[in-house]
């Protein structure tokens, strides 16, 4: 096996390098063969890096401990369910899923948009083998999985506790594969830079693969707080760890370029914006790779030691400086086709959305980037905390849900002050009602909450009031069903409808935020088997500790009967594993969860009698509505990627020269 994957990325290496040469060679002299060639190559890639995946998974699954990478990720008590995990638990094995997910989007990219590209093509292929090239090089030459040792142990040291997860089966490797999709329009991009020629022949792939990447890093994120929530014991999912930061920057810049292209799309307006988007997306991500791999930063959420962090900031400082210089020389180029016309517009939101979602990426880079910034210039590391993210942050974020209320409502061009005003007197009226119910009826006091609150049903009340709308429209005009207007109203306009989707989700997210951080009620306690503890509404009592002994740890799991207002809810368990190998305490929450709240509680510590343990005992609200928002993420990038039936209105690409006719119209999707 470590012939076979060692071998196997050899020759991955030597084909991106072929392809990134043939690519720019084959377009310079309009050789239409040396294109092909260079294809051919992007393919292979992808075969030649799936071989050494399996490779290395076959491996893990054999305990091969003579290859040092399986050795240092798992041992002989590690479930074979686990193996997946333990495959990019570190350096060497997590570069290597980063270069098979860069090399597989790649392929893809090439073989399924190769009409809307025409002749931006090849120009992509050579940017995408470029990069693809260096993830190789650091792979091969500085993080080799299949590197072996001298003298294979009987057991290997075992896979991190913490990674030990059900999230962890599609967290990291979700995370990882947005921030490298993000190559394939940052390389659209980058090919008509270097064509000369910035038009939009790029925006609908550009589009499509930017919310490919958006969804990905949007779901990943959601997971990772779904596993800090269950795992950490600490009764909370999001802390702002230079970890979590670092894929949640270049979601940020993601979510400005997928609604600013839309824009360039629609009027033929921010070509500048939408170069400069996919370009700090970019940037931001390869700074997210630095973070994960290059180790500069202390994070719960690294799992493997590095020395590799000079090669990702140097891979970071060439990718900035490189695809800056080149969108300034062609700035002359990058004119919009029209005017910006009124601050009251749809395209004049969009514009306000590009600004407070970047002020919001960089004060979180400005919060990342602190230690290491106090450190170079004092000698000591000082951290920025948690307070620091959510004052600043916490205001651009509540504007960002309102505009978010606000776009849709807005038409393109320009609007009238009393258009303006008509549109916005059914959410504007709900958002007060629901400002006044919270004040009263449930004794909200707290201003940031009110605002918060009366905020996010402004931005739901609009989605809803925009579908309702067309809804019936779409009914007195043809007769039919509601249900059935509704279903094509959303067929009708896919982008704008999923996009609503994924707004009401954001909604739901604002909610869930909302009560967790600022009514959640929190509670230690000691208890003997037999007696009870209150916390809020709810009884729970300790009955019983169960115990376990495996090879690589000592399982306890302490059961809990809860009651609600003399109402019996049953049985909560909370589990707690000692590693001794790892001198880690790892934990995993009993939650009791509902749309209303979450009671969570924390096996803490068994005291030495046997039969006393501490617990930490929490009550969430709101929590639920998060984890429910994951799947309407989903469901709304889905439709908005859903390709029309219809044919819309078609492009034309002129010929590579020494290719069948490419001119003939290709539909838009």
């Amino acid at each position: 096996m470590a012939n076979l994957g060692s071998a196997a990325i050899l020759i991955a290496l030597i084909l991106a390098a072929y392809g990134a040469l043939a690519s720019f060679a084959g377009a310079k002299r309009s050789n239409a063969a040396a294109v092909a060639s260079a294809l051919r190559a992007n393919y292979l890639a992808a075969l030649a890096l799936a071989v050494a995946v399996a490779a290395l998974v076959a491996a893990f699954l054999q305990n091969d401990f003579s290859i040092r990478y399986v050795a240092e990720n798992s041992n002989l008590a590690m479930p074979r369910v686990y193996t997946w995990v333990a495959f990019y638990a570190g350096n060497g094995g997590s570069l290597l899923y980063v270069a098979f997910a860069l090399s597989g989007m790649a392929a893809l990219a090439m073989a399924v948009d190769s009409a809307r590209l025409g002749p931006l093509r090849p120009y992509a292929n050579g940017v995408l083998m470029l990069i693809l090239l260096f993830f190789l090089a650091v792979l091969f030459f500085l993080a080799n999985p299949f590197a072996v040792l001298e003298r294979a142990p009987a057991d290997g040291e075992g896979i991190n506790p913490l990674l030990t997860h059900p999230g962890m089966f599609a967290h990291p490797p979700l995370i990882m594969t947005g921030l490298v999709a993000v190559a394939v329009p940052f390389s659209l991009a980058v090919a008509a830079l270097l064509r000369g020629r910035v038009d939009d022949d790029w925006v609908d792939a550009g589009r499509a693969w930017g919310l490919v990447a958006w969804v990905l890093l949007a779901v990943g994120l959601l997971l990772g707080s779904w596993w800090a929530y269950t795992i950490l014991g600490w009764g909370g999912y999001w802390a702002w760890d230079p970890v979590e930061n670092a894929a949640f920057m270049p979601w940020l810049a993601l979510t400005a370029f997928v609604h600013s292209i839309m824009v360039q799309k629609r009027r033929g307006m921010f070509r500048m914006w939408n170069i400069a988007l996919i370009n700090i997306s970019f940037t931001l991500g390869a700074f997210g790779i630095f973070i994960n791999r290059g180790g500069p930063v202390p994070s719960v959420h690294s799992f493997g030691a590095s020395t590799l962090g000079w090669v990702f900031l140097t891979f970071l400082g060439v990718v900035a400086v490189a695809s800056f210089g080149l969108f300034f020389y062609r700035m002359a180029v990058l004119r919009s086709a029209s005017p910006l016309e009124s601050a009251l517009s749809r395209e004049a939101a969009f514009l306000v959305n590009n600004l407070l979602l970047l002020g919001v990426a960089f004060v979180t880079m400005w919060g990342v980037v602190f230690p290491l910034i106090s450190e170079l210039a004092t000698g000591r590391s000082i951290t920025v905390g948690e307070p620091f993210f959510n004052r600043v942050n916490g205001p651009l974020l509540i504007a960002l849900v309102f505009l978010m209320g606000v776009g849709p409502l807005l038409p393109w061009r320009s609007a009238t002050k009393e258009s303006v005003r008509r549109a916005i007197v059914l959410p504007g009226g709900v958002a007060l009602a629901v400002t006044v119910a919270a004040a009263l009826a449930l004794r909200i006091t707290m201003p940031v909450v009110l605002i918060g609150a009366a905020v996010s049903a402004f931005a739901a009340v609009s989605v809803l009031q925009e579908w309702v709308r067309g809804a019936m429209a779409r009914r007195r005009a043809a007769g039919e069903p509601l249900p059935l207007a509704f279903a094509r109203l959303i067929a009708s306009n896919r982008p704008r409808y999923g996009g609503y989707v994924v707004h009401l989700a954001v909604v739901m997210l604002a909610f869930g935020i909302i009560g967790s951080s600022f009514y959640n009620e929190e509670r230690d306690v000691f208890l003997a088997v037999g007696e009870q503890a209150r916390i809020g509404a709810y009884t729970v009592e300790f009955v019983g500790m169960r115990s376990a002994a495996f090879p690589d740890r000592t399982e306890r799991i302490a059961d809990l009967r809860v009651e609600r207002g003399g109402n019996d809810l049953g049985t909560l368990s909370a589990w707690q594993g000692v590693y001794p190998a790892f001198s880690i305490l790892s934990t995993r929450a009993g939650i009791r969860s509902t749309p209303q709240e979450d009671l969570y509680v924390i096996f803490s510590e068994l005291q030495p009698d046997g039969r006393t343990a501490a617990f930490r005992l929490l009550v969430n609200p709101l929590v639920w509505w998060m984890w429910a928002a994951g799947p309407f993420v989903i469901l709304g990038t889905v439709i908005a990627l859903w390709p029309a039936r219809r044919r819309a209105a078609a492009y034309s690409f002129p010929p590579i020269p020494g290719t069948p006719a490419s001119g003939a119209a290709q539909p838009a999707q």
